[in-house]
């Protein structure tokens, strides 16, 4: 009874507060017309919310290619929005983690999130794509990172750690530099810290999953918050007008998804998590080819591939060093 009682306040005291400043705006603006232009998004966020507390996609993961590629919203709203967003739902997500104590790899925390905020503010700063190829690089890096998953999960009693196992200064700059490239990714796409951070944990360090996945979740709420405050309260321009619009309609949606992704996830196998990612980002990177026309397109085609590739490689290596890691931790008894 007790343990009922502490979920429920668990998921519904932060809901309760998110919820009350959000009827108070929407009452001030008169915002409730927002709902008959923009109820797609909120069905979008129902499921992206729960997937971003699931799994090391952030909510923005399920949000940019549905909005570029099916709604046909610009790339810089999409992220506009991802960022937002997630500021909201990742971060209630992450309330939830670290009241139910679910196991996070605190010193990646800490230096990766310092990486990805210099990260996403250079990226916010000078970094700008075209549409197409904005979207490409977002499905590419993905399946990139799926294939190099699967490759790595072949082996289903590989040895994993709960923390990163013997933490040497060079493991510090490693998270510092995976933080940096990561928040220049969430800076065009809304989503990037989350999926790198995880690549080197789980690749390279040897991080079960299921530690590496709230980790990452943690991660993205901090670098989405950094985004959102930086461009909304720096930058010239602030949030895209038409983010705003999207925002507002799937905050009270995103307070319960990410939490209750983030408790469902929490007595799954690493292979159930990694079994989520290989779907979603599969289903993701065909419907973008289809939509884009990629095929008829060389020089979007050529970047693709090539970012591809590149992903690839770079999570090959971050594999192959993590079985080095294991043989020497083995050899020097750092078990």
């Amino acid at each position: 009874m007790l343990r009922a009682h502490r979920n429920f306040l668990l998921f519904f005291v932060p809901a309760t507060v998110v919820w009350t400043g959000w009827l108070m705006l929407m009452a001030a603006g008169g915002r409730w017309g927002l709902f008959l232009h923009n109820w797609h998004m909120a069905v979008t966020m129902l499921f992206g919310s729960f997937i971003a507390g699931a799994t090391s996609e952030g909510g923005g993961a399920v949000a940019f290619p549905v909005m570029t590629l099916i709604f046909n919203v610009t790339p810089v709203v999409a992220r506009d929005f991802s960022l937002m967003i997630q500021t909201i739902g990742m971060g209630a997500a992450t309330c939830v983690i670290f009241f139910q104590r679910i196991p996070v790899e605190r010193r990646a925390l800490v230096w990766a999130s310092l990486g990805g905020a210099a990260g996403v503010i250079l990226g916010l700063e000078f970094i700008h794509l075209p549409p197409a190829f904005a979207k490409m690089l977002f499905l590419s890096t993905w399946l990139a990172f799926a294939f190099a998953l699967y490759w790595v999960n072949r082996y289903r009693e590989r040895e994993v750690h709960e923390r990163i196992v013997h933490f040497l200064p060079r493991h510090a700059v490693l998270l510092l530099g995976t933080g940096v490239i990561g928040g220049v990714v969430s800076s065009i796409t809304g989503s990037g810290l989350d999926i790198c951070t995880f690549s080197l944990l789980v690749l390279r360090l040897r991080i079960n999953e299921k530690v590496g996945t709230p980790t990452s979740v943690v991660l993205m709420a901090l670098n989405a918050a950094v985004g959102f405050c930086y461009k909304g309260l720096v930058m010239p321009q602030g949030m895209e007008a038409e983010a705003w619009g999207y925002w507002y309609v799937c905050v009270p949606i995103v307070v319960l998804g990410a939490p209750f992704g983030a408790w469902f996830i929490k007595n799954k196998s690493r292979l159930f998590i990694a079994s989520i990612l290989y779907v979603s980002i599969g289903a993701q990177f065909l419907w973008g080819i289809y939509l884009l026309d990629v095929y008829r397109q060389p020089g979007l085609a050529a970047f693709s591939a090539g970012v591809f590739a590149a992903g690839v490689l770079l999570f090959h290596y971050m594999a192959q060093r993590g079985v080095r890691r294991l043989e020497w931790l083995s050899a020097t008894g750092h078990t």
